[in-house]
């Protein structure tokens, strides 16, 4: 690829992560008021939650096995298509039926698009040979913002106002410019050459254990940090968004400098800081004496745990690929130019397969803290405000391996 190209691509990804931000986003702010005008409480939102979990789960699965037969890029567009369906859905269903049933819907292309940005974010890394994966998952978190502003603005008006979020992924899947330029290609199914090496999963199993730590906590901050705010609290209706949008602030502002801080201070010694910061910054949200204290607690959080999901995808990636390669340079040929195409759906397979993780930390974020919360949310906060410190002894496993550029230094990630 040539350095435009790249420049290209990176672009198109960074939109296709904006768009499920924002519209993740978009609608878990506005939970309290679908809660309030479905009649719902914590236990029928935490099973709704889960539903959409496990259909996200199947999502990712699916995206697996299209990404082999029609490429990525195409597979993250059907995604985002399903998202332009399920968003009016859920926002104007004038029956509780078609709220399930948008939401539903909504779980699937949660799934296809994580697992394809994903994929696509982990060629990207391999193709500069520096880590680009942080920054990704800031464009995500900038979508997030934009959607927190936007609920914040409109937070007084009909709910049916969130239908418009629909466009931004329209205008996505459908732009002139992603088919042409996202960096991928038709993925024939892999050949014997595809199994060279068996996928080490002892080691990624290690890093997706971080990833559901990361997601448990993600999760519980942006599902229920609003209806903590709204429950626990009183807070103002049109205020409730403050638990997500400093979250996600200091979140994107961490990922925005994530490759200079992984190449200055090493992956292990910033998962390790982060995780004592994410413990105290739950203890605090857990603990606050007024709503105000709360959203002090969830904007430590963002910073602390900002870094965990795009270093773990990042660190699959480099195992994967790494099984494929030589001793000397496990990942030669993916940044000088594209990867053999059974490395690039080997890589693929492991992301997708690595992407549920994922739903396991959101399936632990999203119920077990209803579960748990269900008469007092502050219970809810206090337990990942424990698990989190699993992060201090799992961080050493997100630093295997090296990214490196034909006649580069190598980047090492210790």
């Amino acid at each position: 690829m040539t350095t435009s190209s790249l420049t290209d691509a990176r672009v198109a990804v960074a939109a296709a992560f904006f768009a499920q931000g924002f519209v993740f986003i978009s609608l878990t702010t506005r939970l309290p008021r679908f809660l309030e005008r479905w009649g719902l409480d914590e236990i029928a939102l935490s099973l709704l939650l889960l539903m959409m979990v496990l259909l996200a789960g199947v999502g990712s699965l699916v995206a697996e096995h299209a990404a082999r037969n029609v490429g990525s890029a195409a597979t993250l567009r059907l995604g985002l298509a399903l998202m332009v369906v399920a968003v009016p859905a859920i926002t104007l269903a004038p029956a509780i039926g078609v709220f399930v049933g948008g939401v539903a819907v909504y779980g699937v292309a949660l799934g296809l698009v994580d697992a394809t940005t994903n994929m696509q974010g982990v060629d990207l890394e391999h193709r500069y040979g520096r880590p680009i994966l942080p920054s990704s998952h800031g464009y995500w978190t900038t979508g997030g913002i934009s959607a927190a502003v936007l609920v914040l603005a409109t937070g007084h008006l009909s709910p049916a106002v969130g239908a418009f979020v629909a466009v931004v992924p329209m205008l996505i899947a459908f732009a002139r410019f992603l088919p042409h330029v996202v960096a991928t290609q038709r993925i024939a199914p892999p050949g014997p050459a595809a199994d060279d090496g068996p996928v080490p999963w002892r080691p990624i199993w290690l890093v997706g254990l971080g990833l559901v730590v990361f997601y448990m906590v993600d999760t519980t901050a942006a599902a229920w940090g609003p209806v903590y705010l709204a429950r626990s609290f009183d807070a103002p209706g049109n205020l409730v968004a403050l638990a997500t949008f400093p979250y996600l602030v200091t979140s994107i502002v961490v990922r925005l400098a994530g490759g200079r801080l992984v190449t200055r201070f090493g992956v292990a010694p910033l998962l390790r800081v982060g995780a004592v910061m994410a413990c105290g910054a739950l203890a605090l949200v857990a603990l606050a004496p007024s709503w105000q204290v709360a959203v002090v607690g969830f904007t430590i959080l963002g910073a602390a745990v900002a870094l965990v999901a795009p270093l773990s995808f990042s660190a699959a990636g480099r195992i994967a690929a790494g099984t494929a390669g030589t001793a000397n340079d496990p990942v030669a040929g993916t940044a000088a130019g594209p990867a053999p195409e059974p490395d690039r759906a080997r890589t693929d397979a492991v992301i997708a397969r690595f992407n549920q993780f994922n739903y396991v930390g959101a399936l632990l974020g999203s119920v077990l803290t209803g579960f748990v919360g269900a008469d007092n949310l502050r219970l809810g906060f206090a337990l990942p405000a424990v698990l989190v410190l699993a992060l201090v002894p799992l961080a050493p496993a997100f630093a295997r391996g090296t990214l490196k550029r034909s006649g580069d230094r190598p980047v090492t990630w210790q």
